[in-house]
């Protein structure tokens, strides 16, 4: 996999009051982008998954754990499709 290596600057303190090592940390601030721009619909499920460094079920568990559907297209939504094409099958026969 081709990979960027990105840094950033953090107080000292701020590993210590997560009770986090610098690995433990890295691997929570991917999980957490992950889900939230899953959740923002920035990113696809695999884009999330591939960021987070997962396999499909374990982001989907993940989603659970954060309370995140993991459907991207909410319940009008679908009824709305769903509604469509059950006028577009109605007006074919």
């Amino acid at each position: 996999m081709d990979t960027v290596h990105i840094s950033i600057d953090l107080p000292r303190g701020v590993l210590s009051a997560l009770k986090q090592d610098p690995v433990g940390f890295v691997q929570e601030m991917r999980l957490a982008a992950a889900v939230k721009w899953y959740e923002m619909e920035r990113v696809s499920q695999a884009k999330a998954d591939e960021i987070a460094g997962l396999s499909r079920a374990e982001f989907l568990s993940a989603l659970a754990h954060f309370s995140v559907s993991p459907f991207q297209q909410r319940a009008g939504e679908v009824i709305q499709e769903v509604a469509q094409w059950c006028r577009q099958v109605s007006t074919t026969r």
